[in-house]
């Protein structure tokens, strides 16, 4: 028996806003979340913004104090998260949820590389003896799904996905099967992120990945436009609460949408270069098992990075996948807007996917001027669409050439 899989609860914590119906409406309205980097002086790199998370404070979202200054800022955005999640859910572990029955996959793509970078600096100038007792299991990438289980008395299945730009959508995806087959009544799941951070930034910009539109913050990130010139980073959080809809429903839970398809590949190609025939393989895997026809998704979050490479290869995978229903298709790429979350990608997006199908409206791709006539698909320019669609997906895709693809579909009964 294959259990139904539901989202009862979302929790965000991005640039646009750390709630969920502020960060929708901000979508909606097509603000853009990225601007000057303002946490360390950028005066020598190539690139000067990101979708910066201003004056976070992780007390406002019901941690402890003493508790946050042992976490590092993506363990603090993951928790923060997953804290909104649970009681945006209902979900009371002990009381309507057996703990041993609740999980956690809240994964990162880089881990605590704030931490990493503060404590090499004390090695380097103070020596070893001065390193903090506390610099491993702050830094650790799977420090998020560990505290948020000790904060929220989750015992169930409990892992971390580090792949990076597709960790939270494989977060998300491994969790739906774990409730799926049985292992779990409900999970806590999605991605946290923190790397804009002086030597994250000057990786990316060495790779020379990310846009150097530095006048202008609020258009630099424009998937599918001719000018695109790179990626912009983001930070924060996006986490899910799945459960199976018997459970759901014997507690009377709001019920956002249902996951019905998971897909994942390796391109085995190249370390940062994607590959479309991968891509395509991944929604393919994932309509496939969701036991649906290619004709029944009607809008694609697209992974679309605003990276000239990037975007083309997703343009052309989604052709490969759906044929000429690939023009009826909606996709738009709220990176746009968010930046690029890289291993709390996934996350952000799966809540964004869930929205759109409860709410019928689907978030556009800003700053799409000039669109890239080599990239022909409707990407949903500039404005928000009222559109009543009943199944979407969701696209990830990592260096190293993981890819994965989520699949919900509007809830019925």
């Amino acid at each position: 028996m294959k259990h139904r899989v539901v989202v009862t609860g979302m929790g965000v914590v991005t640039s646009l806003g750390s709630d969920i119906p502020a960060f929708w409406n901000n979508l909606l309205a097509g603000k853009s979340g990225i601007s000057r980097i303002e946490a360390f002086d950028t005066s020598d790199y190539t690139t000067k913004i990101a979708a910066e998370i201003k004056n976070f404070n992780p007390e406002q979202f019901g941690l402890d104090k003493k508790i946050s200054r042992k976490m590092d800022r993506f363990v603090q955005f993951g928790a923060a998260a997953s804290l909104m999640a649970l009681q945006d859910s209902g979900l009371k572990l002990g009381e309507n949820a057996d703990p041993e029955r609740v999980g956690v996959i809240v994964g990162s793509g880089i881990g605590g590389l704030g931490t990493w970078e503060e404590q090499h600096t004390i090695l380097m100038e103070k020596g070893p003896r001065r390193v903090s007792p506390f610099f491993i299991p702050m830094m650790i990438a799977n420090m998020a799904s560990g505290q948020v289980s000790m904060l929220t008395g989750a015992k169930g299945p409990n892992t971390t996905a580090v792949t990076a730009c597709a960790t939270g959508t494989h977060s998300i995806g491994d969790s739906f099967k774990m409730i799926q087959r049985g292992d779990a009544d409900a999970m806590i799941c999605g991605g946290a992120e923190a790397t804009i951070r002086p030597i994250g930034l000057a990786g990316f910009c060495s790779m020379r990945a990310m846009s150097t539109r530095n006048d202008e913050p609020e258009k630099a990130s424009r998937p599918f436009d001719i000018d695109r010139d790179g990626f912009v980073m983001g930070e924060g959080s996006g986490v899910l609460i799945l459960e199976s809809l018997e459970h759901a429903q014997k507690r009377g839970a709001h019920i956002y949408a249902e996951v019905i398809g998971y897909g994942m590949s390796g391109d085995a190609y190249d370390m940062v270069e994607p590959d479309p025939d991968g891509a395509a393989r991944s929604m393919a895997r994932a309509i496939k098992d969701a036991g649906i026809a290619p004709e029944e998704i009607e809008y694609i979050n697209a992974h679309g990075t605003s990276t000239p490479v990037g975007d083309k290869s997703e343009t052309m995978a989604i052709k490969t996948t759906f044929g000429g229903h690939a023009y009826k298709l909606a996709v738009s790429s709220t990176k746009s807007m968010t930046g690029h979350l890289l291993g709390a990608a996934g996350g952000i997006e799966s809540v964004i996917l869930a929205l759109s199908l409860q709410n019928g409206e689907i978030p556009p791709t800003i700053n799409l001027d000039n669109q890239d006539p080599e990239l022909d698909l409707d990407y949903v320019p500039n404005k928000a669409r009222k559109a009543g669609i009943r199944t979407a997906l969701s696209n990830s895709f990592g260096f190293g050439g993981h890819n994965a693809t989520i699949i919900m579909r509007k809830y019925e009964a």
